[in-house]
């Protein structure tokens, strides 16, 4: 029986992937590194429903130090969702772990990857920070990238290499471009996590910019069914799709909609605009929807009202203990 693996297996998305994979009786190697961006007990989290699948092995390591080559023998599809995430952490001194972490561990996978002629498909997990501010809403695949953000440019950077070897190699590689995913499980540095969390312990939120900032937000069960079609599609290999949960809703509309799920208002602090935080984002789909079949399916209040159950498990804690 062939595997799939995922790496970031631990995170927010590769999570809910393996998880997916599992349930329709695939064998799945998940990999991850558990580094510290945020608290790595989420991650654990993560890890031990998986570990509760018996055709789930985990590979704890440094993307880096894997011998690819042998991994890859008997593995069908890969789905590299691993990465170093964050927008505004990407400048600086940080930015170090974004070019490893993005860029070369990437590289040293479509190394392995070509001398692998067994493998069918390699789906990339790339992102809507490539477009920065896009001058075309909805932004379709055709639009030339200009990220603003270090993160952008390290995830364009990986992107492009995957078509360095696809062209040169015959890589069967397929990116897709996600928008702003959410729902359980998120990341605490993502917005939504952060609201709720502010909501519950009764602090109030920060918000970057006048909070008519547009995005167009991704259920994570959307995102998922867009890695398994990218993985079976004839069509798709060499092709970059954006994954888009077919709305634009403005942030300040959002907060709006949580207030109503939680039940009282979330206190607002207003703060300057982030470096690296693009205006509005907003996905044209209709290569996906054609290629892929790609239809998302769950709404943002149904998304939200699921985040926001697992947000209140998450943080069934101490009244009276600080988070």
């Amino acid at each position: 029986m062939a595997t799939k693996i995922v790496t970031g297996a631990a995170g927010f998305i590769g999570s809910h992937l393996a998880q997916t994979l599992l349930k329709e009786g695939e064998h799945v190697i998940g990999i991850d590194h558990f580094n510290d961006y945020y608290d790595s007990k989420l991650k654990r989290n993560n890890i031990a429903i998986l570990q509760q699948y018996p055709n789930f092995d985990l590979i704890e390591a440094d993307i880096q130090t894997i011998d690819w080559k042998i991994l890859l023998q008997h593995t069908d599809v890969l789905y590299h969702q691993a990465a170093q995430a964050g927008v505004r952490a990407s400048w600086g001194d940080g930015f170090r772990l974004y070019t490893e972490r993005n860029i070369n561990a990437t590289q040293i996978i479509l190394e392995a990857a070509k001398e692998t002629p067994s493998l069918k498909r390699m789906v990339f997990a790339s992102t809507s920070s490539v477009y920065g501010n896009a001058e075309t809403m909805p932004t379709p695949e055709t639009i030339c990238p200009q990220p603003v953000s270090p993160y952008g440019i390290t995830k364009l950077a990986a992107e492009t290499l995957c078509w360095l070897y696809y062209h040169n190699f015959g890589v069967p590689v397929t990116a897709l471009r996600y928008f702003t995913v959410y729902g359980p499980r998120q990341r605490p540095d993502m917005a939504f996590h952060k609201f709720f969390k502010a909501a519950i312990f009764d602090q109030s939120i920060g918000i970057y910019g006048d909070g008519q900032q547009t995005r167009d937000f991704t259920f994570v069960s959307d995102a998922v069914a867009a890695n398994l079609s990218a993985a079976e599609a004839p069509e798709a290999v060499g092709e970059v799709f954006n994954i888009g949960g077919g709305s634009r809703v403005v942030l300040t509309h959002v907060l709006d909609t949580m207030e109503t799920l939680i039940g009282k208002p979330i206190q607002r602090d207003f703060q300057p605009m982030a470096r690296g935080d693009a205006r509005h984002t907003a996905a044209d789909v209709s290569k996906a929807k054609n290629i892929l079949a790609y239809s998302p399916k769950v709404s943002l209040i149904e998304g939200l009202a699921q985040e926001w159950e697992w947000i209140q498990n998450l943080y069934k804690i101490d009244p009276n203990k600080k988070p």
